[in-house]
């Protein structure tokens, strides 16, 4: 089975700039490259987790989202970082597009897009992490079985905490973040 870093991408690979499809505005925080590259040397398949509630409030499109990811993983090419898949949620129960407007299973805090990634890249999810800024991140990683990683970078405001929100970790920097994973990691030794 393959091993994962699951990762939310606003406010945790790059700035926060609220409903962003303007490739021009991706700014990645300071360290992500050399970190993913690190994780990614370890063998770690790297896949984002995120949502997208701008497609159910009607402030940018699906193809609008495309052309975004499309961008955002051209940079990281450039970088020879490559993520193994990016998945999204367009849902949110108070949006403006019927469509989207619904209660689902994919918009973290719930586990969906971590699970359904897991199915489709054969991974086991307790030798996982999932990294994000914000404890519906925290919480969405550890009911989905993953060990968790809070980037406090200042961008969880209410703090509302119970088992599924604590994480295992907690960090300031992407340095920090590549270096307990990596530290936390299982080491499997051969008999021979």
């Amino acid at each position: 089975m393959n091993k994962a870093v699951f990762i939310d991408r606003d406010g945790t690979l790059i700035k926060d700039v609220p409903y962003n499809t303007d490739a021009a505005l991706i700014e990645f925080l300071p360290h992500t490259i050399e970190a993913l590259l690190m994780l990614k040397k370890n063998n770690f398949l790297l896949i984002v987790v995120s949502n997208q509630s701008g497609i159910a409030k009607g402030f940018f499109t699906m193809e609008e989202l495309k052309t975004m990811n499309k961008a955002f993983r051209q940079i990281l090419s450039y970088y020879e970082v490559e993520l193994d898949a990016v998945y999204y949620c367009p849902h949110h129960p108070e949006g403006k597009l019927e469509k989207y407007s619904v209660e689902c299973n994919c918009r973290k805090p719930k586990p969906g897009l971590i699970l359904k990634a897991a199915g489709e890249y054969d991974i086991d999810l307790s030798n996982s992490w999932m990294v994000g800024d914000i404890l519906n991140d925290v919480e969405a990683g550890n009911v989905a079985g993953c060990k968790t990683i809070l980037l406090d970078n200042g961008n969880e405001t209410e703090w509302i905490m119970n088992e599924k929100r604590t994480p295992a970790f907690t960090v300031k920097n992407w340095n920090d973040i590549a270096t307990t994973i990596l530290a936390n990691e299982k080491v499997v030794l051969s008999d021979g």
